[in-house]
């Protein structure tokens, strides 16, 4: 039943999992998944000068998953997990899949090969700050991009058609994890939407979780690392106290 996996995270293999979860058992997709940084030509990740950025923990990949797959498995294997996502949302269900563009070889990466034969609806701007570029052919990078999947029948919530498609959201700064979502972003998105249960099958350190606790939906959330499924959980149990605290007239965490 759908009702044993609401509200839980599930530590293991996102593709794996999410053939065990029942047909039209949610109503978005809101993810991002690992990049494939590792596997790259320009970004400095394997000659070691990606060390001195931000997220230099990334030139390590992630627990449990080192980031550098050949390209295409990596391509096959998001294509199953988004096989999988568009059996899994309702017929008026859309994916909000986040992935970021890169020059490879010196031609651009759009992950063509990923999202083609998928039925994307639209192209969201996630425009962040700063960053550092090591390469000189090209302009540094300051956006990534949301790519809205949807089912024919998806549509926002009332008004929400009016904003944008370009957002501007700082990156997250005070989460462990290397790659966190920042909560706003998720705010948005799953605040334009009526959808009632949410589902992140690379939940990472649990911001889609946190924003459906925030605003009072569903998740369901799936994590390989045992050490970011800790730290969600974590993530999550503060955010329902700062949601009861709030729903009492008391301070809200948030």
């Amino acid at each position: 039943m759908i009702t044993d996996f609401i509200d839980k995270i599930f530590c293991g293999d996102s593709l794996y999992i999410m053939k065990q979860l029942p047909d039209g058992c949610c109503d978005i997709v809101v993810t991002s998944p690992p990049y494939n940084l590792k596997n790259s030509t320009g970004n400095g990740m394997k000659d070691g000068r990606g060390g001195k950025w931000a997220s230099a923990a990334l030139c390590n990949g992630y627990a449990d998953y080192d980031d550098n797959m050949p390209y295409d498995l990596y391509c096959q294997w998001q294509r199953e997990c988004l096989t999988e996502m568009m059996r899994l949302i309702k017929d008026d269900g859309a994916i909000f899949y986040n992935h970021k563009w890169r020059v490879q070889g010196g031609l651009i990466q759009d992950r063509r090969e990923i999202i083609q034969d998928f039925p994307v609806r639209q192209i969201i701007i996630w425009k962040r700050k700063g960053g550092i570029n090591f390469n000189p052919g090209y302009f540094l990078p300051t956006y990534e991009v949301i790519y809205l999947i949807a089912k024919k029948k998806f549509k926002l919530a009332p008004k929400a058609n009016s904003v944008g498609d370009v957002w501007e959201f700082m990156q997250e700064v005070n989460n462990e994890h290397p790659a966190p979502f920042p909560v706003a972003l998720i705010d948005r998105i799953i605040g334009s939407t009526n959808a009632e249960i949410i589902l992140d099958p690379f939940m990472g350190s649990g911001t889609t979780a946190v924003s459906a606790i925030r605003l009072k939906r569903h998740y369901i959330g799936i994590e390989l690392s045992q050490k970011y499924c800790d730290l969600a959980e974590q993530r999550i149990a503060a955010a329902k106290d700062g949601v009861c605290r709030n729903n009492d007239g008391l301070l809200t965490l948030f």
